[in-house]
């Protein structure tokens, strides 16, 4: 009976502006906004943008990374960044008439700040984040990118480079890291993952290279996962600057103890010498646009505060409880105490129905009521006499304590029970709370089959169906097939 459901769990994202904040104290974003402030007009980039190498020195001092071995590579990173996300604007060689065609590929360019250093300061929280995500964009890139060592050996006298002698494909490079990227996001927002904790190393490979079905590892998968851990510890090694996850290396030691790779580790072996990594606040912000932009389906707590009240309760649908509980949360806070009423009586003419998504709608939608309180009760009361409604209304009333509710007539009775099953299929919750829930309806009345089967709700057959299926009585399962029979036979006629 299940709709359609979103791809992934809802996030719980923070607020822009501390998202912004985190994107500032990104420590590669940091270094690439003091070069953008120090470059003037006797910084000097070679034809690709790039800081010609003897600007590197005083780059890297600049960066107090003087007496780093690696401060000349950071400096270069940080400009590459700085060019890419508009903090630095670079100029090439040019006369009046446009360019200097007897400047040769020597010929050098300058440098000055872009209109995006100042964005940084004097934008918005908006602003900011949409320069980060450029910078993400390049380090993406860049992680998914041969180290030069791999192919310095094939760069033509021209300064081309045979990328087919290489053997790199950047598409696949690029889906398996997005793969990777989209494994530790669920992971991240799923009510099953591990919350705060990090995943290991080894755990995230195997997700993407192990498959499902496959019970014990062959040796031929083994070495995969240990090839795709290593390829993973270069490529967090260069993301983690950019602020979207916080990773632990894979330790070296173990590169010298098993090799040139380190195979997955052993059960009894201590698995964080073999790479731990966590998404952060701004990783989830981050990894989220990038899914959204490429077309998936990836919702975030506080999406539909501002919609109707039929997007909501279509919407969280699927959701975990804690967040749905959330979203309508967030929903009613929009609308404001002064308006409780009207919303109650908005979140019920949405739970009306007869499709499928309907009675899922019903329950969501007295879960909801819940969260308004006493000033939801006028617009409760207005349904009482309502056929989808009615029932739902009177739990509500009962569960507060109200004493004068009306006794609601038998037919409503039975039609609740079938749409309060219908909902709780298609929610595909747990097996045991389902089977509890069927066989305490079912119990409830006397002759409930002899009644259920005549109940005029669309899922009246497939509700005693899952009835046969779920009853651990089999007298009992026997009748609800048998009535479900009569249900098709009466649907028919």
């Amino acid at each position: 009976m299940s709709a359609e459901r979103p791809s992934l769990p809802p996030v719980r994202l923070h607020s822009e502006a501390e998202l912004a904040r985190d994107a500032l104290a990104a420590p590669l974003l940091v270094r690439a906004v003091r070069l953008a402030r120090w470059a003037g007009p006797g910084t000097r980039v070679g034809a690709g943008g790039e800081l010609v190498e003897t600007q590197l020195p005083a780059a890297a001092e600049h960066l107090g990374l003087a007496d780093d071995e690696d401060g000349a590579a950071y400096a270069s990173e940080a400009w590459r960044l700085a060019v890419d996300t508009g903090l630095v604007d670079v100029e090439d060689p040019q006369d009046e008439d446009g360019l200097d065609e007897t400047a040769g590929d020597d010929a050098e360019g300058t440098a000055t700040a872009g209109e995006n250093l100042a964005l940084l300061t004097s934008g918005s929280p908006q602003d900011v984040l949409a320069i980060w995500l450029d910078g993400l964009d390049a380090v993406h890139a860049d992680a998914t990118a041969p180290a030069f060592d791999d192919f310095a050996d094939l760069i033509g006298e021209d300064g081309s480079v045979d990328f087919d002698a290489l053997d790199w494909d950047p598409e696949a490079e690029a889906e398996f890291l997005d793969g990777v990227l989209a494994n530790l996001y669920l992971l991240t927002v799923s009510e099953a993952g591990p919350a705060d904790a990090p995943v290991p190393l080894p755990a995230l490979a195997a997700s993407v290279v192990v498959p499902e079905d496959m019970g014990e590892p062959t040796d031929d998968v083994l070495e995969q996962v240990s090839e795709a851990m290593m390829r993973l510890d270069e490529q967090f090694r260069v993301l983690e600057p950019i602020g979207i996850v916080e990773y632990r290396p894979v330790d070296e030691a173990l590169l010298t103890e098993e090799g040139e790779e380190a195979t997955p580790p052993a059960d009894d072996e201590d698995i964080t010498r073999y790479g731990l990594v966590k998404l952060t606040p701004l990783g989830l912000y981050g990894i989220r646009e990038r899914m959204q932009e490429a077309g998936v389906d990836a919702p975030a707590v506080g999406d539909l505060a501002d919609k109707g009240a039929d997007a909501l309760l279509d919407g969280i649908a699927y959701y975990p409880e804690e967040a749905a509980r959330s979203e309508v949360g967030l929903w009613l806070a929009r609308r404001g105490a002064d308006e409780a009423e009207a919303a109650a009586a908005e979140l019920l003419g949405a739970a009306r129905g007869a499709d499928r998504r309907a009675p899922l709608r019903r329950l969501h939608c007295q879960q909801a009521l819940a969260l308004v309180g006493p000033e939801a009760e006028p617009a409760v009361r207005a349904v009482l006499g309502d056929p989808e409604l009615g029932g739902l209304a009177r739990v509500w009333l009962v569960e507060r304590g109200a004493t004068d509710v009306p006794a609601p007539p038998e037919s409503m009775i039975f039609w609740l029970a079938v749409d309060t099953i219908a909902a709780q299929l298609d929610a595909d919750g747990d097996l045991d709370e389902l089977q509890e829930l069927v066989e305490g309806l079912s119990g409830q009345h006397s002759g409930f089959f002899d009644e259920a089967w005549r109940v005029d709700h669309p899922a009246t057959s497939e509700v005693l169906d899952a009835v046969g299926r779920l009853h651990r009585d089999r007298k009992i399962a026997k009748e609800a097939r048998k009535a479900a029979f009569k249900a098709r036979s009466r649907a028919k006629g």
